[in-house]
């Protein structure tokens, strides 16, 4: 086979990925002075988290539904059931993609970064499944695709063309090339294959890292790019095959279809720090829902929605004294705490007597995630 250097395509000014680019600059650049409560914000990125876990488990095949997951598992809850091989490959996705954001303010990629991710995602999991024999190590073997017409490069060269890619990555250009290298590199990635298995949920992560590090610096923007492959798998392996042919052609519709995806979703996720949105849309409804379906109860219903109408959008127990008159102080701190341990209020620090909604709770969280669904956040298949 012959090798295949990395390149990077020829754009015109005057091409419609051109316009991407600039309008993905300007996201880049914009500043998130959002109203949505901090700590509520952070439990709404945790959800976006868990989707982007579940979505590129699935690109792979795991049929795990959200609902599955909701289930079986409960947010930022370390007693989750690690006995079922489909769910532990999403919490292994997880693992790694929090990994990704504790490290890579201070950490380059590298090649032992990548090894890193591939370590996380198979790990525990059994090899005639989705975990792999050489955890952490790239393939000595050569390799077929399954459903794909491209034959990887022999095992030989993979340490040389990573090396290759790595390089290629960090090297300095100017930022408005930031976004097609991304592309670029995620696409090569697939192209080297470099692990035996895992190659899809490491690349993902892969591009989610290239993005933090080199494009969406801040912390406070949610960046879910696994949803732009798993909308539509089939597409994804399409606009991969074109890329295969490394003609200008096919890598600008790779990058194209890539970006525009991006754009998409980054719109949209955006909604969520404004709270007025996140309120109406979201958390109202949710509340809604779970009333009608019983999985909270009608003070339970009262208390949370007052919590989020607020235009602090925390509350106390006074607030709660107002709503019911009659009940005691001693009835209102019963009423407080069997919120917090139904994981439906959270306190906003330790020993604060101020809380916020939270979402830790299957059945409320099970009507935040059709909320979501109904406003078009969902890309998956339930």
């Amino acid at each position: 086979m012959m090798e295949q250097k990395i390149i990077m395509p020829e754009i015109g000014f005057d091409m419609p990925i051109t316009d991407l680019v600039l309008e993905l600059e300007k996201l880049r650049y914009k500043v998130l002075e959002g109203t949505t409560h901090p700590l509520v914000f952070m439990q709404i990125k945790n959800v976006f988290h868990m989707l982007e876990s579940i979505g590129s488990s699935r690109i792979e095949g795991n049929n795990t539904t959200i609902m599955d997951y909701v289930e079986s598992t409960k947010i930022n809850d370390e007693n989750r059931n690690r006995s079922n091989e489909q769910i532990l490959e999403i919490l292994n996705i997880e693992k790694a993609t929090s990994f990704i954001e504790s490290v890579i303010d201070d950490t380059p990629i590298t090649l032992y970064f990548i090894r890193e991710l591939h370590s996380l995602v198979v790990d525990s999991l059994s090899e005639s499944k989705e975990g792999c024999c050489t955890k952490g190590e790239f393939r000595k073997c050569n390799v077929r695709i399954s459903g794909s017409l491209h034959t990887p490069p022999d095992f030989l060269q993979v340490l040389p063309l990573m090396q290759e890619l790595v390089d290629f990555i960090n090297e300095t250009t100017k930022p408005k090339f930031d976004l097609i290298k991304i592309c670029i590199a995620h696409h090569r990635f697939v192209w080297i294959h470099p692990f035996e298995n895992g190659n899809g949920r490491v690349v993902r992560l892969f591009t989610y890292a290239l993005l933090l590090k080199n494009v969406f610096k801040s912390k406070q923007r949610i960046i879910n790019p696994t949803a732009v492959f798993c909308s539509d798998r089939s597409k994804y392996y399409n606009y991969l095959s074109l890329a295969d042919k490394y003609t200008n052609e096919g890598l600008i519709a790779w990058s194209e279809y890539v970006l525009n995806g991006l754009k998409v979703e980054i719109e949209k996720i955006d909604h969520i720090v404004d709270y007025s949105y996140l309120r109406d849309k979201i958390l109202i409804p949710s509340l809604s829902d779970a009333l009608s379906n019983k999985y909270i109860t009608d003070v339970e219903h009262s208390i949370l929605k007052l919590t989020v109408s607020k235009k602090t959008q925390e509350i106390q127990a006074s607030d709660i004294k107002e709503l019911y008159i009659t009940k005691t102080s001693s009835e209102i701190s019963r009423i407080i705490r069997s919120l917090i341990d139904k994981r439906m209020l959270i306190p906003i620090s330790e020993r604060a007597r101020k809380y916020v909604i939270s979402f830790g709770s299957n059945y409320l969280l099970r009507s935040v995630l059709k909320s979501l669904d109904n406003n078009g956040f969902l890309p998956l298949n339930n």
